[in-house]
Parts: C-alpha cells; structure tokens; sequence
C-alpha cells in the first residue's frame, strides 16, 4: 500500500508533480508515440524513432548553440525545424535503404538506433563538446534558447502544446482527409491500395516515413530545448522504445496517444517517487509497462476472434 501511495503521490499527489514531472516526462513520448502511432497506420515499421530523436536533439543543439545573438523566437522556431528535418533525415535513410536495396526498416532504423548513438557520443566529444573539454556534452545553451514554460513555477513547456496540437491535426489528417485516407488504406493493404484504388503507396510510405521520423526529431529538440538546455549521452532513457508501447495502448489513434502518453509520463514519475518514498525499485514501472502492453495486446486478439467466432457459429450448426 505504500508503494502504491508513493506512486500516486509522485505522478498526481501535487500540483507540481503532475505539472513539472508527469506531464515533462509525458512530452518526449507524446511525440515518439505519435511518430510510431502513425507510422504503423501505413504498415511502416519503424522502430527508429530512438535514432531519430537522438539526430534530432543534436540537430536543434547545434541552432541553439551558434544562434545566441539571434531573438528568442527565431531560436526557438529554428530548433523546432532543425530538430524535425534532422529526424526526417535520419528516417530518410532508412528508408532510401528500402527503396534501392529492399532492406526491411525493422531491420535498418534498429541498426541506425545504434549509429546514432555513436553520433552522439561524437558529437558531444567533438564538435559540440563543451569549452573545458573535460566533459562528454555540450555548453549550457544560451538563454535564447530555452523553450518557454506554460505555467508559472512549472517545469511545463512549449513542447508538451506543441505535441498535443500536432496530435489533433494528425488524427484530423487520418480521420477527415484524402491523404490520410490513403494511408490507412496503405496500411491495411499496400497492393489492394494499388490494384484497386489507385493509390501510389510508394509515395505514400514515403511520406508517412519521413514525418514519422520528424515527429521523432521533435521530441529530441523538446527535451534539449524545454528541460535539459544542453545535449549530452544518455538523453534518452529509451523514450524511442518506450513508444511503441504509448502507440499500442493508444491504439494507433492520434488522440489517444495523448493519454497513453501521460499514463507512461505518470509511471515514470511514479515509479522515481517509489523508490525514493518506499523503496521499491523503479523498475517496477517498466513491469507494469510490460503486462500493460501484453494485457492491450491480448484483449485485441480476444476482441478480433469474437466476431469470426460468431460468424462460424451458423455454419457449425447447419
């Protein structure tokens, strides 16, 4: 019961615990969930949303650290796109590597997962690494570029706004219109799409590839630019993996990736609470993960035979 307390207490029991710790650490997996979410919409498998953020947190570091003279806004908005392009760019390759060579992206955004965290630990040795050259990151960023809180006091900040409404108009593409039409026919079908409905689902995965990988970069620009304000390794606790869990629960809908995304946001500062206040390992948190996704994953099945089931049922009688 303690731990259980501890939990609640850590990820709801003040204001700024919901506000500064669930809800921070719900932004960078609103916007990986939402780049797994509908990138599976399209049957893309990617799971280099990890790679992805990484390019794009250095990406943004790069505009905010030779950018320090430039007005807060043009800063801000630079490390919004840097951050998407460079993320798009990394999913670009991969996805180059399935057009020209035939290499499956599960295969390929994994191995660049990896690269890219090789890029990092260079680029925080090297080029971006701090003045004193004694420490693997980089400078602090200059003032310029830190990304503004929406709540006075709280550690709440732009990106969390910045996701939510990227959400919405993600579900309000796949739901209301022609494009997003087409990538859900993509995905339930590419060579139906093609043969029947005439749809290009080359350009289509395509697409849906690269702003799978922007949304991934934004949550890399988010983090260096709203709660670190500098780019070091381990940025990322796993937040690329952790995503295909917030997409799964979420279903693949946009809008409940929102949700899901503070439900595993509530978890972590949870489960950092537990240990402290109880202690009970924080891995306990990546437990409950688990049996969440397996539990989501088991009540599709269920709900997917039930109506196989009952259209057998005539036939096994006659």
């Amino acid at each position: 019961m303690d731990a259980l307390l501890a939990l609640w207490d850590g990820a709801f029991g003040s204001s700024y615990a919901f506000w500064s710790a669930t809800l921070v650490r719900a932004t960078p997996l609103l916007f990986v969930g939402l780049a797994v979410a509908v990138a599976f919409r399209a049957g893309v498998l990617n799971i280099g949303a990890e790679g992805q953020l990484l390019v794009g947190a250095i990406v943004a570091s790069s505009i905010a650290l030779h950018n320090a003279g430039a007005p807060r806004a043009v800063v801000i908005v630079a490390m919004i796109v840097g951050g998407a392009a460079g993320g798009a760019a990394w999913a670009g390759i991969a996805e180059w590597l399935r057009r020209r060579f035939g290499v499956l992206e599960v295969i390929s955004t994994i191995m660049l997962n990896f690269v890219a965290l090789a890029l990092l630990s260079w680029v925080v040795r090297g080029p971006l690494q701090e003045p004193s050259g004694i420490y693997p990151q980089s400078a602090a960023f200059p003032e310029a570029s830190h990304w503004p809180f929406l709540i006075p006091g709280q550690r709440l900040h732009l990106g969390f706004l910045l996701g939510a409404a990227l959400a919405l108009g993600a579900w309000f593409l796949l739901a209301r219109s022609a494009a997003g039409f087409r990538v859900r026919v993509v995905g339930a079908g590419a060579r139906a799409a093609v043969s029947a409905g005439g749809v290009d689902a080359q350009r289509t995965i395509t697409t849906v590839f690269l702003l799978s990988g922007a949304c991934a970069g934004l949550a890399g620009a988010s983090e260096v630019g709203g709660v670190t304000w500098a780019l070091y390794e381990g940025l990322s606790p796993g937040y690329g993996y952790t995503a295909i869990a917030v997409a799964l629960l979420a279903r693949l809908d946009p809008r409940w990736v929102v949700l899901s995304a503070v439900f595993f946001g509530a978890l972590d500062a949870g489960a950092a609470a537990m240990q402290r206040d109880a202690g009970v390992p924080s891995v306990v948190g990546q437990v409950v993960v688990a049996a969440v996704v397996l539990l989501v994953l088991a009540s599709g099945a269920v709900r997917d035979r039930i109506p196989r089931a009952r259209a057998a049922a005539p036939e096994a009688l006659g």
